[in-house]
């Protein structure tokens, strides 16, 4: 096992004033959450190297994943995202103008718009998704195949529960 790190510190704190807590479930979600902000950051300076945010690289790799034609709706794209439809167009604006994707009329829906990623937001995002891949193999280099493979599932599982 690791040394004590900064989360058994808050428990071990809380186990000195009121002893009677089971503080296990803190224990648990403090250190996703630090886990999740490490982890965020370093995605942030990794995507920024490409010149887009986290959210942005979202919207780029969201089309991306979905195959040919690359293209979604902009309520596609917020219902994925789960994000309101003002702030997407925020975000597609600036990948707009950022040559890597463009919005264009739907031609089954005369009132609707149809968003689609550019060969040079193809090759960003194929270039972005690669080298955050990189980032999130070497955080969970502590750990080996098997412990992956388990973490992975009582993280399936955790999340499912809630």
């Amino acid at each position: 096992m690791s040394e004590k790190d900064a989360v058994d510190a808050i428990t071990d704190q809380w186990h000195a004033v009121r002893p009677e807590l089971d503080t296990t479930p803190m224990a648990v979600f403090g250190r996703i959450y630090r886990i999740s902000k490490a982890m965020g950051d370093a995605m942030d300076r990794t995507y920024a190297r490409y010149g887009i945010s986290r959210g942005e690289f979202d919207v780029v790799a969201t089309l991306r994943r979905s195959g040919e034609p690359y293209t979604l709706s902009p309520r596609q794209l917020s219902a994925t995202l789960m994000l309101t439809t003002g702030g997407m167009t925020g975000r597609l604006d600036k990948l707009e103008k950022a040559g890597l994707l463009r919005r264009s009329p739907d031609p089954h829906d005369r009132r609707g718009l149809q968003v689609t990623v550019t060969e040079r937001g193809l090759a960003l995002i194929d270039e972005a998704v690669t080298a955050g891949l990189e980032v999130q193999r070497a955080g969970l280099g502590g750990l080996d195949e098997e412990e992956v493979t388990l973490l992975t599932a009582l993280l399936r599982k955790l999340l499912g529960g809630l």
